[in-house]
């Protein structure tokens, strides 16, 4: 008598996903707030918003790494991608004025690796630790023959909450209001593409020398989470506007938060590239613009505030750890986006 099928034999091992379980649970559990009201493994995830907020607005973001996955795939570095993950979203979040509240991820693969696993969403349990989020649920799917073996996929989702009377628009933005710029931490998590087919074409040695590690330490080190310092500083210093640099880069970032009528005026002077970015510009041949609009430059988030307050909030933000500096001002400007952003 033959023994019938199962969905192991089928390349899904249903005892694996288990165990990720098990050993995630107290990565998760150490970043569980008091208004979480549901453990690891139920259908759904509940948080209780109580009496926080008079008249809270939620706000939500969904992200992913993009190819900064492949790099990490190919280092065997899966301890800080998780990081990556949450920054992206909850930096987000922020940019509203809003506090992350919890975070959901997703974590595919096509045949579960449970270390690897364990790994990742211990990244994004750290990240939501210093983001101040509870990891309340997620999904790990095994979906055989999807993904290369060795290979998975990552995704986000996290949801914050605000004051509605101190939600940022950028109503508050006007012309004269100075950019401010605070510093990343490196890439963070932004134009791996084009990274990676720079490393490919010059053959770079990920091992060389790079700041105070190797070239694969700066391409993978983390991106900042902005989230806990940025809300402290709102509630002593409002800024008129945040924007977290992302995809598009400072060219295209920025001016989403200005009102129209307006626009930037970035000094590129201003713009000193961190060694891994001066690396990339050189290695590649990348010209300023395309720089501008693909990575962040050693700029990872910014406020729009007043001339006046640039000062008093650079010292606070560098009495946390935080490096800033002016970058460019708001202007009057009309037409489209390109034409009201000006690096120069």
């Amino acid at each position: 008598m033959t023994t019938g099928l199962t969905y192991r034999d089928a390349g899904v091992d249903i005892d694996a996903g288990e165990a990720v379980v098990d050993r995630i649970k107290p990565l998760v559990a150490r970043t569980f707030r008091k208004e979480v009201m549901s453990g690891l493994g139920g259908f759904g995830a509940l948080f209780e918003l109580g009496g926080r907020y008079r008249d809270p607005v939620l706000v939500s973001g969904t992200d992913g790494v993009g190819t900064k996955l492949k790099l990490a795939q190919h280092l065997n570095r899966h301890d800080t991608i998780g990081i990556d993950l949450v920054a992206m979203c909850v930096n987000d979040v922020l940019v509203q004025g809003a506090e992350p509240l919890f975070f959901l991820d997703y974590f595919a693969t096509g045949k579960l690796d449970v270390d690897t696993a364990v790994n990742v969403i211990g990244g994004i349990a750290k990240g939501c630790e210093l983001a101040g989020c509870a990891l309340i649920g997620g999904e790990t799917a095994e979906m055989p023959d999807m993904y290369p073996p060795g290979e998975y996929d990552l995704a986000g989702f996290s949801v914050g909450a605000v004051e509605k009377s101190k939600l940022l628009t950028g109503e508050r933005v006007q012309a004269g209001d100075v950019i401010l710029g605070i510093e990343s931490s490196g890439p963070h998590s932004n134009g791996y593409s084009l990274i990676r087919r720079i490393v490919k074409h010059v053959g770079a040695d990920l091992a060389q020398p790079m700041g105070d590690g190797t070239l694969a330490d700066a391409l993978m080190q983390p991106t900042t989470i902005y989230v806990k310092p940025i809300l402290a500083l709102m509630q002593e210093r409002p800024a008129h506007a945040l924007a977290h640099i992302t995809g598009g880069g400072l060219k295209e970032n920025i001016i989403r938060v200005v009102p129209d009528g307006l626009g930037l005026d970035i000094e590129a002077s201003t713009l000193k590239l961190p060694p891994v970015f001066q690396w990339l510009q050189d290695a590649g041949s990348v010209v300023d613009s395309e720089m501008w609009r693909t990575f962040n430059c050693g700029i990872g988030f910014t406020l729009l505030l007043s001339a006046a307050e640039v000062e008093p909030t650079r010292q606070w933000l560098a009495a946390r750890g935080l490096a800033s500096r002016p970058i460019g001002q708001v202007v009057r400007r009309d037409g489209t986006d390109d034409e009201r952003v000006r690096i120069g």
